[in-house]
């Protein structure tokens, strides 16, 4: 079976929105057939707004913004993957390999907070794909929204999963200096070979604890958030992942439960009947346990959370883990 190291999808699902698909069919009878490596591919949007209205009460702040739709970082089980549907890609190997970005963000973000009928709120960098992915470090419009937020001593959260973060440590101590930011670095497993495969181009968790260390040295109030918890690969690892960031001096820890929403059950399927054959069957029948039978969940509060008694225990195992290495921690309030 051909598999794409470097990628967590390995299929292409059939777009709703498109009325025509490609696919492949019988690669048996095709001879000396050679799959084609997939590359990245950049695409520009001419945006017209940047900062979206949060009107989900799942989401803790009022406002977030994304400066790149797709994720390089390739996690297989993105909720964020079903939006990449709107652009007119799939949500399996182009979500991760076609990338799009706005360029003019950072122009839009200043211009939208020079207006007189803006209210000011924390914005949350980002609220659908990580702001820190791999391409960051080439084009760098996450660390010029920063400095707008900057400009204007503007409150923000981020949330990401790689250590890029601490490039630009000097933007964030200055907002940290009145408390106008908040970071979570998100961690899903400390099992080195698990993450490779299951979030292959994200940062180790030695990394990722390393930037926590680093970040709250620095006086930037910094958390974990251990999210997603998937039963049967990383569900029993909430204790040390909280352990680790608490050592780490995270102050704060947060965490959810995996959806696998539209075409991403389907995408999550696969990989998993590739890389854990043995564990297939359980872990996809105790996600869809976690949402009251299925592996979807459109309900806001509960989708993120589960329900049901495997869904306690999970966030028992969370809550007593939390109490015990985040006593007396907390995030300052923004100012």
């Amino acid at each position: 079976m051909d598999y794409q190291k470097g990628r967590g999808a390995q299929i292409k699902p059939e777009n709703k929105f498109l009325k025509q698909h490609l696919s492949e069919f019988h690669l048996e009878g095709i001879d000396a057939f050679e799959k084609e490596r997939v590359s990245t591919q950049l695409y520009k949007d001419s945006a017209k707004k940047i900062i979206n209205v949060v009107k989900s009460r799942d989401i803790p702040t009022p406002y977030s913004m994304n400066p790149y739709q797709g994720c390089e970082h390739g996690c297989s089980y993105c909720y964020a993957r079903i939006t990449h549907e709107y652009y007119g890609f799939d949500s399996g190997l182009d979500f991760e390999s076609r990338i799009v970005i706005k360029e003019n963000a950072p122009r839009l973000l200043e211009k939208e907070l020079s207006s007189p009928r803006w209210v000011p709120g924390p914005i949350m960098l980002s609220g659908n794909t990580d702001c820190y992915q791999p391409i960051e470090k080439q084009l760098g419009i996450t660390r010029k929204l920063l400095e707008v937020l900057v400009k204007f001593r503007h409150p923000v959260s981020v949330i990401t999963k790689n250590n890029l973060i601490l490039r630009d440590i000097d933007l964030l101590k200055d907002l940290a200096s009145e408390n106008l930011v908040h970071v979570m670095i998100s961690i899903t497993t400390l099992d080195e070979k698990l993450r490779s495969q299951m979030e292959p181009r994200t940062s180790t968790a030695q990394l990722r604890l390393k930037a926590i260390e680093t970040l709250t040295h620095a006086g930037i109030p910094t958390g974990v958030m251990n999210a997603p918890v998937i039963p049967g690969l990383n569900h029993h690892e909430i204790p040390s992942v909280l352990k680790a960031a608490a050592e780490h001096g995270a102050q704060t820890a947060g965490m959810t439960i995996v959806r696998l929403n539209g075409s991403i059950g389907e995408i999550f399927s696969d990989w998993l009947k590739r890389n854990y054959p043995d564990r297939h069957e359980k872990v996809m029948s105790q996600i869809a346990e976690l949402h009251g039978g299925n592996v979807e969940d459109h309900v806001p509060g509960r989708r993120m959370e589960g329900s049901g008694n495997f869904a306690r225990t999970i966030h028992d195992l969370f809550d007593v883990s939390k109490r015990k290495y985040f006593a007396g921690r907390s995030f300052p309030p923004y100012d």
